[in-house]
């Protein structure tokens, strides 16, 4: 066999292993929480106003806010910028 094939064997051996809850080298990668209600009340915003200013939806904050959801991608990277300097994101959004 190749070597290629043993490595993708190996490594769909590990998968199943991980899916059944047996020890594996699966490395799982979780990104933290975000708090995005915190990251919202910093900037001192309501709801709507956030929403309006970064593009969000309301229903899709209010999700996030509640924990149904949580943001992913780079609705992620932005709430993460905005809670690192809020008030440079809203200059240059011109919120």
């Amino acid at each position: 066999m190749s070597k290629a094939f043993e490595e993708i064997s190996a490594g769909l051996d590990d998968a199943v292993k991980h899916a059944r809850g047996q020890s594996s080298k699966v490395v799982v990668h979780e990104p933290e929480p975000i708090d995005v209600k915190a990251i919202r009340q910093k900037t001192g915003m309501s709801q709507q106003r956030f929403c309006a200013t970064f593009g969000i939806s309301l229903g899709t904050l209010r999700h996030w806010e509640q924990g149904l959801r949580a943001p992913r991608g780079p609705a992620r990277v932005l709430l993460k910028v905005v809670d690192n300097d809020p008030q440079a994101v809203i200059r240059v959004v011109g919120g």
